[in-house]
């Protein structure tokens, strides 16, 4: 018999504050492409959210001014700490946001 992987999902930012400051209508579930030392980054806990925004362009979402820390142990090819980041949602997903604007 083989053995079988467990992909484990896990969360490594929230935004607590927002539930305080804001009303919360609805929630979404998105995806993030990051790259491979934001990544280890984020695996580390190294994300804030405080100020980060989403942006709609051309039919796709961006996550807008959130801090990656740079990777400790990375090199030239380090990451921007605050780069825009694309948001892995369903079409449907980004047409409710375009509403909500």
């Amino acid at each position: 018999m083989g053995t079988f992987l467990t992909n484990k999902i896990k969360n490594i930012a929230s935004n607590r504050k927002a539930y305080f400051e804001y009303s919360i209508i609805e929630k979404l579930e998105a995806g993030i492409s990051l790259t491979g030392t934001e990544v280890k980054s984020a695996r580390d806990g190294k994300v804030n959210l405080k100020g980060s925004f989403v942006n709609i362009v051309n039919g796709e979402a961006f996550l807008q001014n959130c801090h990656v820390a740079e990777y400790e142990r990375g090199s030239f090819s380090n990451h921007e700490p605050l780069r825009s980041r694309k948001l892995l949602l369903h079409k449907r997903e980004i047409n409710k946001l375009i509403r909500w604007q």
